[in-house]
């Protein structure tokens, strides 16, 4: 059973507000919304959650079985999906995802990426060289990346970015899944995304 707690947090730069005194608890199974105007601080404030970012104020606590994750352990326990995630292009789709194995000490084999990028929709494309994927397969390893080690906790800015219709399905799919593991927050300014939520927060507000 995985809890994200998220109290009093906000975020300044200098002396432009960005937000303040967000405040929100998510349980197993939970969809929440992160919406509001470009700039308004959706990204800033999901990777705050994801501890890459430093609050000005408040605090982010996580619990698995009631008892408080450590934030030096809390990135096993959080898969992200962003536009600014980088992907290698020199390498092919399965060899970034074992990259990003290595990097993350994630025990997971090859045939595990394999099924992986399979779930995704690239099985025919895992051996081709990333950088002659187009902007709508590179989506969906991003998302393919995420789900490497069954993230309790899944932030997913902008997922559709770029998908077509069948990756937008894919995107469903996976959020449809993770109400069986634990949480996802989705930060987007799209209504389609923002209704896949049973909660949301408006930062424009």
């Amino acid at each position: 059973m995985f809890t994200l707690k998220v109290s009093g947090i906000g975020k300044h730069y200098g002396d432009a507000l960005l937000f303040k005194d967000i405040s929100f608890r998510l349980n197993l199974g939970d969809v929440f919304a992160i919406v509001g105007w470009n700039g308004s601080g959706k990204s800033t404030l999901l990777r705050i959650i994801a501890g890459l970012v430093r609050p000005s104020a408040g605090r982010i606590e996580m619990f698995c079985n009631g008892e408080p994750i450590p934030k030096e352990s809390r990135r096993q326990f959080v898969g992200m999906v962003a536009p600014a995630l980088s992907l290698y292009d020199e390498l092919t789709g399965l060899e970034n995802m074992e990259f990003f194995c290595r990097v993350r000490g994630v025990a997971c084999n090859r045939n595990n990426c394999l099924e992986i990028i399979d779930g995704v929709g690239l099985a025919e494309h895992a051996t081709k060289i990333c950088g002659d994927y187009s902007s709508g397969m590179k989506q969906r390893l991003k998302l393919a990346q995420a789900l490497l080690h069954k993230p309790p906790l899944l932030l997913l800015d902008e997922p559709g970015c770029n998908l077509d219709s069948k990756g937008i399905k894919v995107v469903e799919g996976i959020i449809s899944k993770q109400r069986q593991l634990g949480v996802t927050i989705i930060a987007s300014n799209e209504k389609r995304e923002a209704d896949y939520a049973d909660k949301a927060i408006n930062l424009s507000e």
